[in-house]
């Protein structure tokens, strides 16, 4: 294999080529993505076969984030959700060394990547049944062990990587990801959209009939409806306890910087009452796989249910447009209904999908006596954070 920098639209080429498309790739792997995130400078990459009918054409890409170790001319490398790559390959060293050893003269000192395979499922209709207190995702038998996923494991551990959260990789606390570990994702390929429609609850039925008998209209909003979604957004972290710590700029850089590389690619859902947004909500496309990204919703008149309207609406857009999979992302991975963050999961699994464990965020220091030392002691200050 061989490996170079790559333009950002030889890059958006590849991710719409037949070979690019059918890796799948994330909305974190695009290059739009770099211009979101804010304090860490990119490259691109992308690497191919040297001989044989698919030589000089690209078969994999990586958007590499690098963030500087404050006090040293090293970075640290991050790959979200990436790299774009055929992880059946068996042999991973044929791609993945060339990728390292690009890091390292790039001066990275260590690297973090997010393999796509999934790991485990789990369908709605067993956990709901399996909830109670103290239980956990762990604690149950999962539908299904993807094959693929624990191979990768396997060989990544093999060549030394380390699941972050594991011997603790990644910091201290949780599973240590960035992106979560746990995400939710509701089937389209194969399905009508009355089989999407019976395969909700009947508690998200009857709300979504309940939003629409009360009078609750869903539309597309533009960039100048982002601060009253933002303004949304506040309200639900102080209700329901969490803090995604973003900006009103980081939400108009994202929507600009995704909809410059293609319009529509995130789109926000507004749902009125009478006039007045009660919910907003916002979405990603690419290529064939669509993400609910982040919700907001107000504390009043949630009786109307609009954020029910909202999602419904997403997801036969998702499902119209030939989506194959409808992507809720985050979950917690508790089953214990006294618990807090349980009523985000019980929300998504009204709507008869899976809970699926990807393979997370894996790490490994890149060669090197200092490389080591340096990631000994980043490993240390995360874990005081």
């Amino acid at each position: 294999m061989w490996l170079r920098p790559v333009t950002a639209g030889e890059y958006r080429a590849f991710l719409a080529s037949r070979t690019g498309a059918a890796l799948g790739a994330s909305f974190l792997q695009c290059p739009s993505w770099a211009d979101v995130k804010e304090g860490w400078r990119s490259q691109l990459f992308g690497w191919g076969p040297r001989t044989g009918p698919q030589a000089g054409r690209l078969t994999g890409a990586a958007l590499v984030l690098l963030r500087q170790l404050p006090g040293t001319r090293k970075h640290f490398a991050y790959l979200p959700e990436g790299p774009v790559a055929d992880w059946a390959d068996p042999d991973l060293d044929r791609w993945l060394t060339p990728l390292l050893h690009q890091l390292r003269a790039s001066g990275a000192f260590a690297v973090r990547i997010g393999p796509s395979p999934a790991y485990r499922r789990w369908n709605a209709a067993r956990l709901k049944s399996l909830t109670g207190r103290g239980r956990r995702l762990s604690d149950v038998l999962a539908c299904e062990v993807d094959p693929l996923g624990a191979a990768v494991a396997e060989r990544l551990r093999a060549r030394g990587w380390r699941r972050c959260g594991e011997d603790g990789a990644g910091g201290a606390g949780g599973d240590g990801d960035a992106q979560p570990r746990h995400v939710f994702r509701v089937p389209l390929t194969g399905r009508t959209a009355d089989d999407l429609w019976t395969g909700l609850n009947q508690e998200w039925r009857r709300n979504v009939r309940r939003a629409g008998k009360e009078g609750v209209e869903v539309s597309l909003g533009t960039a100048a409806d982002l601060p009253e979604f933002y303004r949304l957004l506040r309200i639900t972290e102080q209700r329901d306890g969490f803090r995604l710590g973003r900006s009103l700029a980081y939400y108009e850089r994202q929507y600009e910087a995704l909809n410059a590389e293609e319009p529509g690619r995130m789109k926000l859902y507004l749902a009125r009452w009478r006039g007045e947004i009660l919910a907003a909500h916002t979405m990603v496309t690419v290529g064939s796989r669509v993400w609910y990204q982040t919700g907001a919703s107000a504390d009043h008149r949630r009786e109307v249910r609009p954020s029910n309207a909202l999602q419904w609406r997403m997801l036969l857009d998702a499902h119209e447009r030939g989506a194959e999979v409808y992507d809720m992302r985050g979950v917690p991975s508790t089953l214990d209904p006294d618990e807090r963050p349980f009523g985000l999961l019980r929300w998504k699994l009204g709507t008869g999908g899976q809970v699926v464990e990807t393979l997370g965020e894996w790490e490994t220091p890149l060669t090197g006596t200092a490389n080591h030392t340096l990631y000994r002691a980043f490993q240390a200050y995360l874990s005081r954070r």
